[in-house]
């Protein structure tokens, strides 16, 4: 698309957004009476206005009905795993038996790991990206130090090219293929954290169940963000959590994916809960797990109801569009930043865009590596009323979600920005 570098043709984008309303729905942090201009969704997204009505209604229900409330609430908290069930199913290509929302991401992953890294003395070695988010990369040494092996020969971190900063396709399946029938588990980031790139997982799926391999995502950083097709494209398992592009608030309950070929195996190895056993015999309190069949068999408690209802709060505006109408938007949101960026600074003077330029291989996060003096643009820019994300040594993570922010932003922060660099390097 030719974009125009004008406050004016940022407006009329805005007034071409079909998704525009939904920015009404969210509350904006402000600082001095002036909203800021929030790129931070790919850490916290932000409030829905109705996450407040939500958590009200079921500390009335708590008040009024006490234990009551698990039957006769207005959602009843006995059944409160079910009610994000379809939500979650449509946003990550699956079907509803095979999510459910449930613990922390990190639980969640442990939980997973014992059903799907199952380690032989000649197949153990997991594939994973190199400078993983750091609780994945504590979980996968936890695991494999857990079954008796050593982390420096079980764990595989594939790292980009010299002179590049994402990995290709083609060298994570090569690195499969290498290591064969060793490798008893592939793992990666849906989008990775760092650099924004969004993987192939169908490609990577297909290789690593090609030579005998599981193959396990954390979509913390793409469920919300980017289209998913996890039953289609085969995954064994997935998970994520809700503050981020799900915008269900601080901490607020994770949630899961186990494919259905594995839903119905009973004999598959898990750490067992009594939220996870037979509904229809959970209150008979007799000893003998028996899962529930689908991922809601890998349940551990009784759902967290406060942090599940600004959960549903969220999920319900994503109800009044499609994943297909937010990327469509996200393309061109963080396209046009991409290229306002590249026009103010084409040489990479100050900057380089370390996200993959192809728009299928990313979502909507860009990450500015800083040639100099990044804390300090970065300071400034918070200063100004920019919110974003610092990461060491010397990158900022810039997330534009097509839910709440607006091309009048991106073209308000390139501004602020060229200010700022212009400031800390005459």
């Amino acid at each position: 698309m030719n974009f125009i570098n004008t406050f004016q043709y940022a407006k009329k984008l805005d007034s071409q957004d079909k998704l525009r309303h939904l920015r009404n729905q969210f509350l904006i942090p402000t600082t001095n009476g002036k909203s800021n201009i929030y790129f931070a969704g790919n850490s916290l997204g932000l409030q829905p206005k109705k996450t407040k009505e939500f958590l009200a209604e079921e500390l009335v229900d708590w008040a009024h009905l006490g234990v009551e409330g698990h039957l006769h609430s207005r959602r009843p908290w006995l059944y409160y795993h079910k009610f994000t069930k379809k939500m979650l199913a449509k946003l990550v290509g699956a079907t509803p038996h095979e999510v459910v929302a449930m613990n922390q991401l990190t639980v969640n992953l442990h939980l997973m790991m014992i059903s799907f890294y199952r380690p032989t003395p000649n197949r153990y070695k997991i594939i994973t990206e190199a400078g993983a988010f750091p609780s994945d990369q504590y979980a996968f040494e936890s695991q494999i130090k857990y079954h008796g092996f050593d982390p420096e020969k079980a764990l595989i971190e594939l790292k980009p090219r010299e002179g590049e900063h994402t990995l290709r396709t083609e060298d994570i399946i090569a690195s499969i293929n290498q290591h064969g029938l060793e490798v008893a588990l592939v793992i990666f980031g849906g989008v990775q954290y760092y650099t924004g790139q969004f993987f192939d997982l169908k490609h990577i799926t297909a290789a690593g169940h090609a030579v005998g391999a599981n193959v396990g995502f954390d979509l913390a950083h793409a469920i919300g963000n980017v289209p998913l097709s996890l039953h289609d494209d085969e995954v064994d398992f997935a998970v994520w959590c809700s503050y981020k592009y799900l915008n269900s608030g601080p901490g607020s309950v994770a949630g899961i994916f186990v494919h259905e070929r594995h839903g119905k195996n009973f004999d598959l190895p898990r750490f067992a809960g009594w939220w996870g056993h037979n509904e229809k015999e959970r209150f008979q309190m007799q000893k003998g797990f028996k899962p529930m069949p689908g991922a809601d068999g890998w349940q551990l408690s009784n759902v967290p109801v406060f942090q599940s209802a600004a959960h549903i709060a969220a999920l319900e505006i994503f109800q009044q569009t499609t994943i297909k109408e937010l990327r469509k938007k996200s393309v061109l949101l963080t396209g046009y930043l991409e290229y306002l960026l590249n026009d103010f600074d084409p040489k990479h003077q100050y900057y380089s865009i370390i996200t993959p330029r192809d728009s299928g291989q990313r979502g909507c996060q860009l990450s500015l590596l800083i040639q100099s003096n990044g804390k300090k643009i970065f300071n400034s820019l918070i200063r100004a009323g920019v919110i974003l994300d610092w990461r060491e040594p010397n990158v900022i993570r810039l997330a534009p979600v097509p839910l709440y922010n607006t091309f009048q932003e991106v073209f308000r922060f390139v501004e602020i920005l060229k200010s700022s660099i212009q400031k800390y390097n005459k």
